[in-house]
């Protein structure tokens, strides 16, 4: 019994040290500007906030909720970050920058996930039950966005900045606007060699679109609009060129075009 509690004790600590492993290794993947282990390891708030969340979810976990608070409370004083020690983050999660990142306490984050500055996954219920998002493997959320509510964010799913999300979204769908929508399919997108697609400054603008089309729509109608008075000032000039004795050519029933 004490050799299954030290084995089971010891895979505990080498999971956490797996985990943390693979969070500093993960920035090198997705930070062209990280250069050294040291660097990341001291400089990157959101590997500091993610190392604290660790280890605060094992306290949270445990029912030991007043120091897993306070180890929370701690980690976003110093990084701007705040994850709520209940949300269960799984392996090599990416926080960008970090500042004004909100993770809620049932929200729940699959494998490779990257997220930037400003993201909030957020409650919308008092409900103590599931309340906030889900994001499944692979899922990479802009700057700025907000998810809300107990929605599921597919894998390899994409959601553009300051999007705002209420809704499921399919597995490998890209979401912009407010509120969002889907705008691109996992085909049509860039995946680099780690399976992550960077690239979300590259989304499509559906609003700057619809605009193009109402500007192209509109430069026809004033083309034919333009059409239709030239042939009315036309018509009227041939009408006042007629001679005043041939009445049933230029009267009110004449048809100008014979």
């Amino acid at each position: 019994m004490a050799a299954t509690l030290l084995g089971k004790e010891e895979s505990r600590k080498s999971g956490l040290w797996r985990n943390l492993r693979d969070d500093i290794h993960c920035v090198f993947e997705r930070d062209p500007a990280a250069r050294n282990t040291l660097e990341v390891l001291t400089t990157y708030p959101g590997v500091h906030a993610l190392l604290a969340h660790r280890v605060a979810h094992r306290c949270w976990q445990r029912g030991w909720r007043y120091p897993a608070r306070v180890l929370s409370a701690v980690a976003r004083f110093s990084t701007g970050i705040d994850i709520h020690p209940g949300a269960q983050i799984g392996r090599r999660f990416f926080i960008d920058h970090g500042m004004g990142v909100v993770i809620g306490e049932t929200a729940e984050i699959g494998d490779d996930c990257t997220i930037y500055h400003g993201v909030t996954l957020g409650g919308t219920s008092w409900n103590p039950g599931k309340r906030h998002p889900t994001l499944q493997d692979r899922v990479m959320v802009g700057a700025g966005a907000k998810i809300l509510g107990p929605v599921t964010i597919g894998h390899d799913g994409q959601v553009g900045a300051n999007a705002v999300v209420i809704n499921d979204v399919a597995p490998g769908m890209t979401v912009v606007g407010i509120p969002g929508r889907v705008v691109l399919p996992a085909e049509r997108r860039r995946i680099n060699a780690h399976g992550i697609d960077l690239d979300h400054h590259l989304m499509p603008d559906p609003v700057g679109k619809a605009i193009q089309c109402l500007m192209e729509r509109i430069s026809q109608l004033e083309l034919q609009a333009q059409s239709v008075g030239r042939t009315a000032q036309l018509t009227e000039k041939d009408c006042n060129s007629c001679p005043d004795s041939d009445p049933n050519l230029c009267g009110p029933n004449s048809n100008p075009a014979l």
